[in-house]
């Protein structure tokens, strides 16, 4: 996942207010995609501005990851205090997939009726 340039403002990126609603936010990430189309537009400078759209919509969409955003960034109720943001401490998600050791086959599976015979 690409993370947006430093300074940016995730909610400008959305095209949202600081206030938004989660559901606002997610109506707005799907007209942006809407807009970028990667499936269709295969430039660079789209694929890199839908990369910083995605990146903006996976930390606004996770409240404790817009909430340290927020308090990094100063946008806590819309304010920003005049001040220029500092870089966000906040980490992309990484998810780890572990594969222990090989696969068991399956039994092979038995069809018809099963008859029980008294032990010979």
């Amino acid at each position: 996942m690409q993370t947006p340039g430093r300074g940016a403002d995730l909610y400008a990126l959305l095209g949202v207010e600081p206030g938004a609603t989660a559901e606002v936010i997610t109506s707005a990430f799907r007209a942006r995609v809407r807009e970028l189309r990667p499936d269709t537009r295969v430039d660079a400078a789209t694929a890199e501005r839908f990369g910083e759209v995605r990146a903006a919509y996976e930390i606004l969409r996770d409240p404790l990851r817009r909430a340290a955003y927020d308090r990094t960034y100063g946008h806590a109720h819309g304010r920003t205090n005049g001040r220029r943001p500092a870089t966000p401490s906040v980490r992309p998600v990484r998810r780890y997939v572990a594969v222990l050791g090989p696969a068991r086959p399956e039994p092979p599976l038995r069809a018809g009726p099963v008859r029980w015979e008294p032990g010979r």
